[in-house]
């Protein structure tokens, strides 16, 4: 995600959103009918499919390179093809099963320990090879598959919504995830932006796609390679913007984000301090080389569009997909969505104020990562910092739902928690501090105030320097751990812009759902640490949620997380090495 404290500077993954849910239907001739219930196996069905028999994509002169996006996906029937991989601890390694439902049945599939290693899909799914026009081999690689991905029905008696995450985590400190092709649905194979563009010169090319052996002998998928015809043409931006009706002015403000200063990803302003962000693609907005809604700031590059290329393509219609209407509506999501924010009660709360006997959240913090050392950019020249990004998480069984109020005319509001019962009904409320509003560039909106700390600490854990950053605009932005009791794995508020309010806002909501956490990055003087003057050596980096005690928890006992690091260097020249957290070897 941005920045929180500056999101102009850094670009945001919130929930790395790989994909959104987009209606399709795909006629007979395509897909096979769902095998008949007498005679199919326990499990899904998993095929593989190719939406259109040819796509052109892009290679743009400035930015070379092609995002192979040859719309297939993987269809699951006869059931939904659903993950569960999740680990103990960090000393423990990250582990899958497969749950198998048939009617009220259900049952567990251990898969092969080492599958996985990480919680972003399941690695070396599918294997592409690419051959020129005079059939000379110019490319072969394995692709990851996230069955998160960008998704839509086969089939129109299939679920009208699918119920698994939109997308699979990258944040290296995720504990649990929930992987899955719904009933009837089909998947995009296209490992969107995450995946490196390739090389490929103007031309005719043959693709083919096929799911590796591993994994047919593993869910018995039929070997069924799909062949792409693919032509690729180069572009570039000053033809485009030269061009009649400016082709690429189109193309970037089909962003999301157009038109939300602060909020729209791409070059940074100090661009190579601190973490890397990676540009926007210069790609069409349903290629799955731009970013999505989910912007924040977190150090990682923002997720693709939910929207799959071939849903567009009018090569596609003619293959048998007939694409619902683009655009937000219940049920329907393409890319340009932002998640609305929740909206705050209509007043402020009456009566005496309560904490009943209700479930509450438990709010728990993730291990510093991201750690780099910055210098103060042309803020505070000659100093050193030491720049991180924290998460305080949600690991429930309740949402974290806070309400600011203010008076007319006041410039703070008053914060207050709110409680409920299992039928969702409010049954309390209390006093929990105040919000504050926060003009500066990049930020313009509503922070709550003292929700986490962030503290360097010498080797015998005591306090050297504290950063100055301690509220916070609360925004579900990485799916921590989705295996959770009641965790919601379609939360609300997943964007800055429409969570936190604005100036004129008589009221916000801010709320931080089950399973789900919030990243920010400190990365600005005044947020990271100054180490200019501190000797070189081991500290500790401490992220601690609800220091004060002000919001009413579980537990209180698991709100701080250490990271080690180790200083050294000279003064303007300072470096870090960020030892393996057990078995997370991630700075």
């Amino acid at each position: 995600m941005m920045t929180r404290s500056q999101q102009g500077r850094t670009n945001r993954l919130t929930r790395p959103s790989i994909a959104v849910a987009a209606a399709v239907a795909v006629t007979a001739g395509v897909v096979a009918a769902a095998p008949d219930a007498k005679t199919a196996q326990p499990g899904p069905k998993l095929s593989l499919i190719a939406a259109s028999k040819s796509v052109t994509l892009d290679s743009w002169k400035d930015d070379p390179g092609v995002y192979l996006d040859l719309g297939t996906y993987l269809t699951s029937e006869s059931g939904a093809f659903e993950l569960k991989v999740t680990r103990k601890s960090y000393k423990d390694p990250v582990v899958a099963s497969q749950i198998i439902r048939n009617g009220k049945k259900t049952t567990t599939k251990a898969l092969p320990a080492g599958l996985v290693k990480d919680f972003a899909g399941l690695p070396g799914f599918l294997q592409v090879s690419v051959v020129d026009a005079a059939g000379k081999s110019v490319l072969k690689k394995t692709e990851p598959f996230c069955p998160n991905n960008a998704s839509g029905r086969v089939r129109p008696d299939a679920p009208a919504k699918s119920k698994y995450p939109q997308s699979c985590p990258v944040n290296p400190f995720t504990l649990g995830s929930v992987w899955g092709v719904e009933n009837g649905w089909a998947a995009n194979t296209y490992a969107g932006y995450y995946s490196a563009p390739v090389q490929l010169a103007a031309g005719k090319y043959t693709a083919k796609v096929s799911v590796t052996k591993k994994y047919r002998d593993l869910f018995g998928i039929a070997d069924k390679p799909q062949s792409v015809k693919l032509t690729v043409r180069e572009r570039s931006w000053e033809e485009e913007e030269g061009g009649a009706g400016g082709g690429a002015a189109k193309v970037a403000s089909s962003s999301p984000h157009a038109g939300h200063a602060g909020h729209a990803p791409g070059p940074s302003a100090h661009a190579g301090h601190g973490a890397p962000a990676r540009t926007d693609a210069p790609a069409a907005a349903t290629t799955g080389a731009g970013s999505t809604f989910n912007v924040g700031h977190g150090p990682y590059p923002p997720a693709p569009p939910a929207l799959p290329w071939a849903l567009k393509k009018q090569a596609s219609e003619r293959q048998g997909f007939s694409a619902a209407r683009v655009g937000d509506r219940a049920g329907q999501t393409d890319g340009s969505r932002r998640a609305p924010a929740v909206q705050p009660n209509a007043k402020r709360p009456t009566g005496k104020a309560s904490v009943p006997n209700v479930p509450k959240p438990d709010l728990r913090s993730l291990p510093a990562y991201g750690i780099t050392v910055s210098d103060g950019y042309e803020d505070v020249p000659g100093k050193d910092y030491l720049a991180f990004s924290a998460n305080v998480w949600n690991a429930g069984p309740a949402k974290l739902v806070v309400d600011g109020f203010r008076s007319p005319g006041k410039e703070l509001m008053d914060a207050y928690q709110y409680f409920y019962d299992a039928k969702g009904k409010q049954v309390g409320y209390t006093p929990t501090g105040t919000m504050e509003w926060d003009p500066r560039p990049g930020h313009e909106h509503w922070h709550f105030t003292d929700f986490a700390s962030y503290r360097l600490l010498k080797a015998d854990r005591k306090e050297t320097v504290r950063s100055g950053k301690e509220a916070f605009c609360l925004a579900n932005t990485d799916a921590v751990d989705y295996t959770v009791k009641n965790a919601n794995w379609h939360p609300e508020n997943t964007d800055l812009s429409t969570a936190c309010g604005q100036e004129n806002s008589i009221s916000v909501r801010e709320v931080l759902d089950i399973g789900s956490g919030d990243t920010y990055t400190q990365d600005l003087p005044g947020q990271s640490f100054d180490i200019t003057d501190l000797p070189n050596g081991p500290y500790f980096i401490q992220v601690l949620a609800n220091p004060e005690n002000r919001l009413k928890e579980t537990n209180h006992k698991n709100n701080s997380a250490l990271r080690k690091v180790i200083l050294g260097g000279k003064k303007g020249a300072r470096t870090v090495k960020v030892p393996a957290h057990h078995l997370v070897n991630a700075n």
